[in-house]
């Protein structure tokens, strides 16, 4: 059974591909649960010597930050907080970001910086390893003060309110918590604000899409190696020493990888009348090559970001410090997610480039890639398809973080707006999955009408599993049921 372990440093993103598996339990070992207790037991003995206020403890929040507040309400505070901040509207968070969101959380607060209960933390475990899911909706935060809104809904099942998702059915929280044996936690001082401020909303959307990614990061390159075969496409833009003298890491791999797709292949050695080929044929090492750079840099903040502590005040045990800062301002991860749906949106906007010139009727191909074009419409359509989709994503690519909007009054008058980003990242990775999905049936329709030649024996493979779910059209057919299957296709492709 796959374990994440709450107390390991993490190296890689895909050392946390384990949350994915759907039998996947947290383990929250001695050495967290001590951190937890320490800095708990800490915040406790500093309120009673502490005079002065401290935000989030003996205080309001936001703009009410110098309203304190009796001892005797502190608890009846931090609960007030979470029913208050409850306020996600939306489309409700699909239950795999949400297990992330959950685990990140967990991972965030056993760094021992964040003042809660170990009891706190451990219902969280408890609810994860046994399939209770927080019902979370994906509008609502700004991605400044953490993700307020969302991690509110999260929490609220902690106080047997709210919803949850459980053995494929949605409960009362207050329900799934009786069946446990799970009574409402009493929240101590600052545990409300410690479990609402943070950028787990964020982080689990960009750590889903960093992870979906990568699969089609690597399709791509594959896809398009077929589709340079199906268009009669020249090599000697993927030579080395092309790309040695400009060597972006991302376009030395994926010149390469062109390159070995191709090996072997009788189309790509046969001689050829054209002189050039198209940009979207003979710049893929450039174009796919920069957004593995920026996927890169962007997986190497979502790393950061998930081995960090990210709530506020940050209560430091060890240095006697309480410190009221700002580690819950998302403006990394925003800028971050930015880059990602940019750099995915154009991995789907090249894509549907050489779908383009596929069904243009070039290079000995047919228009629209059918014998009898006129009585059959063939490939025409699948083309508008992607250029709508890609259209779709030049939009979701506008960046977020860009906008920022004053909330509380003032107090917190610059946001990241990192949490539209996060969801906008989402629907750019999905959208490019479907993109190649068209291109890949274009291709393959292609590389019919180069026969008896063939392409590598790598991608005639590929070719050859893909016919098992996609035929050869002949003559007009439903297509969407075809698009469709490609899409599957995809998604269960493993490299």
């Amino acid at each position: 059974m796959a374990t994440f372990n709450i107390d390991q440093k993490y190296h890689t993103l895909s050392e946390v591909a384990t949350l994915f598996e759907s039998h996947c339990k947290l383990h929250l070992g001695d050495d967290a649960k001590g951190r937890i207790s320490h800095c708990r037991e800490y915040l406790d003995n500093k309120m009673k010597s502490q005079t002065k206020p401290i935000y989030g403890v003996t205080t309001g929040f936001g703009s009410l930050c110098n309203v304190s507040v009796d001892n005797e309400n502190l608890s009846q505070l931090q609960k007030n907080l979470v029913m208050s901040h409850a306020c996600g509207v939306g489309e409700e968070v699909d239950t795999q970001i949400v297990k992330l969101m959950m685990a990140l959380k967990v991972k965030s607060l056993a760094y021992g910086y964040s003042g809660v209960q170990l009891e706190t933390v451990e219902r969280l475990v408890d609810m994860f390893n046994n399939g209770v899911y927080p019902v979370v909706y994906d509008q609502g935060s700004l991605g400044a003060s953490g993700d307020l809104a969302p991690l509110a809904n999260m929490c609220l099942p902690l106080l047997g309110l709210g919803e949850v998702n459980y053995d494929g059915k949605r409960y009362p929280a207050e329900e799934i918590n009786k069946r446990f044996g799970w009574e409402p936690l009493t929240l101590a001082s600052k545990e409300g604000l410690a479990l609402l401020n943070g950028t787990q909303f964020m982080l689990a959307h960009a750590i889903w899409a960093i992870h979906n990614s990568e699969r089609l990061v690597k399709l791509a390159d594959k896809i398009a190696a077929l589709s340079i075969d199906a268009y009669d496409g020249r090599i000697e833009p993927f030579t080395e020493g092309v790309h040695r003298v400009r060597p972006h890491k991302g376009q030395l791999a994926t010149a390469k990888a062109i390159r070995e797709y191709l090996d072997g292949s009788e189309i790509i050695t046969r001689e050829k009348v054209h002189v050039q080929d198209p940009y979207s044929f003979r710049c893929v090492p450039q174009v796919h090559g920069a957004s593995k750079d920026a996927f890169e840099y962007v997986s190497s903040v979502f790393l950061t970001e998930l081995n960090s502590a990210t709530d506020n005040p940050t209560v430091i045990p060890d240095e006697d410090l309480i410190v009221s800062a700002g580690n819950f301002h998302g403006q990394p991860l925003a800028l971050a997610l930015d880059f990602l749906s940019i750099a995915m949106a154009e991995l789907g906007s090249i894509s549907e480039r050489r779908t383009y010139q596929l069904i243009s009727g070039k290079r000995e191909l047919p228009s629209f890639l059918v014998a009898h074009s006129g009585l059959n419409s063939g490939f025409m359509i699948p083309q508008y398809a992607a250029a709508s989709i890609v259209s779709q994503n030049k939009q979701l690519a506008t960046p977020s973080c860009v906008d920022t909007i004053d909330s509380s009054q003032g107090q917190e008058d610059h946001v990241s707006m990192g949490a539209n980003g996060a969801t906008k990242a989402i629907k750019v990775v999905k959208n490019v999955e479907k993109v190649l999905a068209i291109e890949l049936m274009n291709a393959a329709q292609a590389i019919e009408f180069r026969r008896p030649s063939k392409s590598s024996p790598i991608l005639e493979d590929f070719v050859a599993e893909y016919r098992k779910v996609v035929p050869f059209i002949e003559e007009d057919q439903v297509m969407y049921t075809h698009i469709a299957n490609s899409i599957d296709f995809l998604k269960k492709q493993e490299l």
